[in-house]
């Protein structure tokens, strides 16, 4: 089997990669650097340097590539900006035809990544409850989960192709940019700086990106349709995040929860239902928070050591 993965070098991609060799695959994958990253065991990873927003160099991809799969994870992603960047237009755009041509060369399967920002966030229900795919509305309010929710249905509807789209939760994990939540808060404890947070009470649905790349794994090798959440659904507060952080570092005296304001519209809680995941695809999450946490805060500390080297 013979896969192209879109958005390889990002914090899910990289870690898709090596599951999919350890799942036969060969894989074609993009990267937008220079250079491109190394080849993988045995050549089993071939980059391809490739600007999805232009037209041609998605066919020349497809084409060259000769894939039977493809997991499209790239998007507009500049922290910051990507809630509401019009670029989200443009990677829908993009997203559509590159999925039409891959059909149209012969692909089989297409899984691509959606996020829980396509659920209505103000949806009563969701304060003590799950988010459904089937039955929370998908009333999205940020130009982000508009445009993943538009690719969805679109796959469900126009595409012609066997296709699920994968609503991701919420990540984290080594490697993970600097600004998020678990990483700044990893960072400053262990420069010994005080850690802020936003609302301790908003409670959220976190895996480990490994968990993640997984389980996007797993769904490519099914023919599953429609949308998928990709969660563990257990929802847990940030206070209990950070408190778990702070305790593994052993400096919890730093810990500032509810020092910094919360975002307008943030739900008080999002928690996925993990049914189909779990009882169609056959996937649980298999890392457990404070392993995943333990990992994360090791690869900071080697990460801080190389730099101060």
């Amino acid at each position: 089997m013979r896969a192209i993965v879109t958005g390889a070098t990002g914090f899910v991609g990289r870690k898709v990669l090596p599951q999919l060799v350890n799942a036969g695959f060969t894989i074609v994958a993009t990267h937008h650097a220079a250079m491109p990253p190394a080849a993988g065991p045995n050549g089993s990873v071939t980059w391809r340097r490739a600007d999805l927003l232009d037209r041609s160099a998605r066919r020349h991809l497809v084409d060259e590539a000769d894939a039977s799969h493809l997991l499209h994870l790239a998007w507009c992603t500049e922290p910051g900006r990507y809630w509401e960047a019009p670029e989200n237009d443009d990677w829908l755009d993009a997203s559509r035809d590159l999925i039409d041509y891959f059909r149209d060369a012969g692909g089989r399967r297409v899984v691509t990544a959606g996020t829980c920002a396509e659920y209505d966030w103000r949806d009563p229900a969701l304060r003590d409850g799950f988010c459904r795919e089937a039955e929370t509305s998908g009333r999205p309010h940020s130009r982000l989960g508009r445009c993943k929710l538009a690719l969805g249905r679109w796959l469900d509807t126009e595409a012609g192709i066997s296709a699920a789209h994968a609503r991701v939760f919420f990540a984290y994990g080594a490697g993970e940019a600097p600004g998020r939540l678990v990483p700044s808060l990893i960072t400053r404890l262990l420069h010994g700086e005080p850690a802020e947070t936003g609302p301790g009470n908003l409670v959220r649905d976190f895996l480990d990106g490994r968990d993640i790349a997984a389980a996007l794994v797993a769904l490519l090798g099914t023919d599953i349709a429609g949308a998928v959440n990709i969660g563990g659904g257990s929802g847990l507060s940030i206070a209990a995040l950070a408190a778990e952080v702070a305790r593994q570092i052993g400096r919890p005296d730093l810990l500032r929860v509810g020092a910094l304001p919360g975002r307008a519209g943030d739900p008080p809680r999002l928690v996925a239902d993990p049914a189909r995941l779990r009882d169609e695809v056959g996937f649980r999450p298999g890392i457990a928070l404070a392993d995943g946490l333990a990992t994360t805060i090791a690869w900071w500390r080697r990460e801080i050591a190389g730099a101060g080297a």
